[in-house]
């Protein structure tokens, strides 16, 4: 049986050419998919919403971080891919008892492409994965900005939550010229008051995994008289096959001829 080493330097014992996959991490759903494995992809979660009919075609095993054991168990699966941030480790570490399990870090774009590779040789999809690879470094060689402003990234209300300096979405935004205030490691709780401390010039307000609306926006341009935007979380923090998607998303919206500020808060 191949060893693989996954993205946490463990060694993993995986099947040659695994015909049932457990996928627990949305944005690897979606890049599996891409990749061509359709008829091998048995189980997902709830949050998989791409591609488009997957959820009614494939086994729902819960959600990332509280998926159903048994019924992982039940597919009997060959191979379970799992995400050091998104998943539970002592619920992987549970799963790993009867099947394989590979798991990915993804805190850069650089790790992004990294991982690509690296699971397109234990799905025996290399020749996709790489085509995609040479796609994605050129895409974001090509990313660049001219301009530089501090922004806040929230990802979560009541409490305020925030994406650090350590996670890919800070990369990513760093790619546009976007430079992130919060200095923090991880996703930092935050006060309206230490969210005026921090003084940025942008606010962005994700779509996921709190669901922020125009009405959240509105509300704290008013109490903060700076500007916030509405954006879309996929696009910042899905680190599989949505990045092509990115590239022109983040080019459009704070690329070197997209304008900025929209609005002068008063």
């Amino acid at each position: 049986m191949p060893v693989f080493i996954d993205q946490l330097g463990r060694e993993v014992n995986i099947p040659k050419s695994p015909k049932r996959i457990v996928s627990l991490v949305p944005s690897l759903t979606e890049l599996l998919a891409d990749l061509g494995l359709e008829e091998e992809v048995v189980g997902l979660t709830k949050f998989c919403v791409h591609p488009h009919g997957w959820k009614n075609e494939k086994t729902v095993v819960g959600g990332t971080k509280d998926f159903k054991i048994d019924r992982i168990r039940y597919l009997n699966p060959d191979l379970v891919i799992a995400n050091k941030e998104e998943n539970t480790r002592e619920r992987i570490e549970e799963i790993a008892t009867f099947c394989p399990v590979w798991v990915s870090d993804v805190p850069t774009v650089e790790s992004a492409v990294d991982m690509i590779l690296a699971l397109g040789q234990v799905i025996e999809a290399s020749e996709k994965a790489q085509s995609l690879a040479k796609q994605l470094t050129q895409g974001f060689v090509k990313l660049t900005s001219n301009k530089q402003h501090s922004v806040l990234y929230l990802i979560w209300q009541k409490p305020f939550m925030a994406a650090g300096k350590d996670t890919f979405i800070h990369d990513m935004l760093k790619r546009v010229g976007l430079t992130n205030v919060v200095d923090s490691a991880r996703y930092p709780e935050l006060t309206i008051e230490q969210i005026k401390e921090l003084n940025p010039e942008l606010i962005l307000l994700s779509s996921e995994p709190f669901p922020f609306k125009e009405k959240h926006r509105l509300e704290l341009e008013r109490q903060l008289k700076t500007q916030v935007e509405l954006v879309d979380g996929e696009m910042l923090s899905w680190y599989g096959s949505r990045m092509l998607k990115a590239i022109d998303y983040m080019k459009k919206r704070w690329g070197s001829s997209s304008s900025f500020p929209r609005l002068n808060v008063t």
